[in-house]
């Protein structure tokens, strides 16, 4: 089925269907690009498909890469840009739950869109015959919808890693999975398992920054989290018997993610952040719950998950040192704003506050009450520190290193040692970062 939709492609895009309807070929882009054009958002790629061969692109195109030859992916060049352009295709058997092991090319687009993940996916568009929609995915897009194309539970044993981008899509979108596709989700979560840990990560990440990040619940739901991220299921019917709180750890979790500003180290850390209460958990005399420690046992989780995922060291590090410091009981002092910074780098302070504030409004209305005025107050102390450019590392300290050998001290361990104990003089007192003061203590330890 075809509709007179209008979409605005690139001109590269629209030169390359061009020339190959041209040479008499058959051209569309097709996919994410036609989907997100529909829906006024502005596509990242512009993927093509066609009935030429890939010998036959190649052929019609001064610039080209074999990006995937043998899938029947060829890449055109214009400028700077590259445009992937695929032959129509028949995926062979899934053998592994991922990957198909051949490929045969077909001349229908029919048959190529019908491999395809979901509905709002397997749509094409040239300006010749306007939109092609075969399986619905236009009003699927109007109503908010996820389907797969066909049977859900073919499309989800062809590829697991489609679990994850089911729930993904939904949580970019803010759509609702359909029904049948939400009960194979939830037949075939375990299959997750065959999926490489990248390419999870990747899912993971993109549901995390999407406006609707608390659709990691749907992971939930359907069982995927078992497979990625099983202490989450304990965390769910985990209760906090605490006047701070009024969710289970988990809940509390989700609504944090949510409350977190689009930033991947800090929502990863407010994923994290609570894992180790799983294990630390204590109920006093008067039934309220505690977890003393739980900062450092979900440390030292969320790196070992995090590694296991193979995210990059600098991540690793930075969600590490959030959520270490998650549970600081930080007050409206200038003293002890200058101390934490110090700890955690000044770089790292600005996503230390909003890891705060983000915990803080997933917690009970007691616990807002008392923190968020004093978040606001440690804000606005935080900006004039910035602003007056106060010492709070030893790159802004007014000696260094050489100062303290030209003043008779030794290279060595105690060197690095007696800088910090200069530093911590000028983050109690900031008018002590000049370079006679700071001299003149080190003449007098020496």
């Amino acid at each position: 089925m075809t509709k007179k939709i209008h979409i605005d492609m690139p001109p590269a895009a629209a030169r390359i269907v061009g020339r190959l309807q041209q040479a008499g070929y058959e051209a569309y882009v097709v996919g994410g690009c036609v989907r997100d054009s529909v829906l006024g958002r502005t596509p990242g790629d512009w993927d093509i498909t066609t009935s030429a061969l890939p010998d036959q692109v190649k052929a019609l195109f001064r610039r080209t890469i074999d990006t995937g030859i043998q899938h029947g992916t060829v890449t055109v060049m214009d400028g700077a840009d590259g445009y992937e352009v695929t032959t129509y295709r028949l995926d062979g058997i899934y053998e592994d739950g991922r990957h198909p092991r051949d490929v045969e090319f077909t001349s229908s687009l029919t048959e190529d869109l019908k491999r395809r993940d979901f509905t709002i996916n397997a749509m094409a568009y040239n300006d010749t015959d306007g939109l092609v929609d075969q399986f619905g995915g236009l009003e699927d897009l109007r109503r908010g919808v996820i389907r797969c194309v066909g049977c859900a539970r073919e499309r989800f044993s062809e590829d697991a890693l489609r679990l994850m981008r089911a729930v993904r899509f939904s949580a970019q979108l803010g759509f609702a999975v359909e029904e049948e596709t939400l009960l194979a989700a939830k037949e075939l979560a375990h299959t997750l398992s065959k999926v490489s840990k990248e390419r999870i990560q990747t899912e993971l990440n993109k549901l995390l920054v999407s406006p609707h990040p608390g659709y990691f619940r749907l992971l939930y739901e359907t069982g995927m989290t078992k497979v990625v991220l099983p202490e989450f299921d304990v965390l769910m019917e985990l209760p906090q018997r605490n006047p701070f709180h009024r969710y289970t750890v988990g809940e509390h979790t989700l609504k944090a993610v949510e409350a977190a500003p689009p930033r991947l180290a800090v929502r990863l850390t407010m994923l994290l952040h609570d894992v180790g209460k799983g294990w630390t958990g204590t109920t006093d005399e008067k039934g309220c719950d505690h977890f003393y420690g739980h900062g450092a046992e979900s440390t030292k989780w969320a790196e070992t998950f995090l590694r296991g995922l193979k995210y990059d060291n600098h991540t690793i590090q930075k969600v590490c040192l959030l959520i270490k410091w998650h549970d600081y009981a930080l007050h409206a002092d200038k003293k002890d704003i200058r101390r934490l910074m110090s700890k955690v780098g000044p770089e790292n302070f600005p996503d230390l506050l909003d890891v705060f504030e983000a915990d803080t409004l997933a917690k009970s209305d007691l616990a807002i009450s008392l923190i968020m005025p004093e978040l606001a107050k440690i804000r606005q102390l935080t900006a004039q520190i910035q602003k007056d450019q106060e010492c709070v590392s030893l790159a802004d300290l007014a000696v260094g290193g050489n100062d303290l050998i030209a003043a008779g001290m030794k290279p060595g361990p105690q060197l690095g040692q007696e800088l910090k104990r200069l530093l911590e003089l000028v983050l109690e007192d900031p008018a002590c970062n000049t370079r006679e003061y700071l001299l003149s203590q080190i003449g007098k330890i020496t």
